[in-house]
């Protein structure tokens, strides 16, 4: 039996249309810029060891680095879905190699949140929240500013603090959670938004089937916590005590930002936590629980009509 090599040079040399595509795609791939700057760095490469993995070569040109190409993982073109390609070069060789990219991390991180939180029963258009759609007015300025600031200080370093927003009923502070939360995804900065109540009634059946450690762990570690609509939640020692406080303790050790949104202020939340669902207050614990909330967010009043009746 002939060479294998031998016999695709002799077909080759048959084959003129191949030659000339050949030509083509090798010149398409050594005028790439990323692939031209790529030789650059490892001039040691050989023109030979370039001809032996020109379809390694062709295969990054094509594919999608880190998302440029692809709006979301489902739309991924590339060969491996969700995974970026990179070369590399290890003894003289080049090799094409594949990490994950932003969106499949992204997805991996909501399937994560999925798996841990059944049911959030958060409104379906505070998925869609955005910034922009936002109507401005004297009265939201402050926030938005405050909220702006925020993430261009996440574009380099996250912040410690995040915000506490409070003001009466219907004038927006989830909408302005769940923009924010769009956001920080635009920067591939993972955040999780829960509405209290629901909040305390999940940890009470994750009792049940062993899970309320893996969730507690979530919450602590999510890069922002966004709690919506703190105070409103049925009062419970053991929820304030062991969860809420415990989560909040490792966020303040750890100085990662906490998002709440309420209709009490700071003073007023303290009064309401102090409350205790067998009877009398527990002003100590409720006083603790507010200087943590203190260390992680940065209380600011949101005012205005309720756009719910609008």
């Amino acid at each position: 039996m002939k060479p294998v090599q031998s016999e695709l040079k002799k077909w080759m040399q048959q084959n003129k249309n191949f030659k000339e595509n050949y030509v083509k795609v090798r010149q398409e791939v050594l005028n790439d810029p990323e692939i031209k700057e790529f030789l650059s760095l490892h001039p040691q490469i050989t023109d030979q060891e370039i001809n032996k993995n020109l379809i390694k070569l062709y295969e990054y040109k094509t594919q999608s680095k880190q998302c440029d190409k692809c709006k979301s993982f489902g739309s991924c073109i590339n060969m491996i879905q969700g995974y970026s390609p990179i070369l590399q070069v290890e003894n003289n060789e080049i090799h094409l190699v594949y990490e994950k990219c932003h969106n499949r991390v992204d997805y991996e991180k909501q399937k994560e949140q999925q798996r841990l939180i059944q049911s959030l029963y958060m409104p379906k258009d505070i998925f869609n929240a955005s910034i922009s759609s936002i109507e401005l007015d004297k009265n939201r300025q402050p926030v938005v500013h405050e909220m702006m600031h925020f993430l261009k200080e996440a574009k380099s370093v996250l912040p410690k603090k995040g915000l506490y927003f409070y003001g009466p009923f219907g004038v927006g502070k989830t909408y302005f959670l769940g923009a924010l939360a769009n956001e920080l995804k635009r920067m591939n900065i993972s955040s999780m938004l829960i509405y209290m109540p629901e909040f305390v009634r999940e940890m009470k059946g994750s009792i049940k089937d062993d899970s309320i450690n893996d969730k507690i762990n979530y919450f602590k570690n999510t890069d922002v916590l966004m709690l919506d609509d703190i105070g409103a939640e049925t009062q419970s020692a053991w929820f304030r005590d062991e969860i809420l406080g415990s989560i909040l303790q490792y966020r303040m050790m750890e100085e990662l930002p906490v998002f709440f949104t309420s209709n009490y202020s700071l003073e007023q939340l303290e009064n309401q936590l102090a409350i205790s669902n067998k009877g009398g207050t527990e002003t100590v614990k409720a006083g603790r629980i507010i200087e943590r909330i203190k260390q992680v967010s940065t209380e600011i009043p949101l005012a205005g009509e309720n756009r719910r009746d609008l």
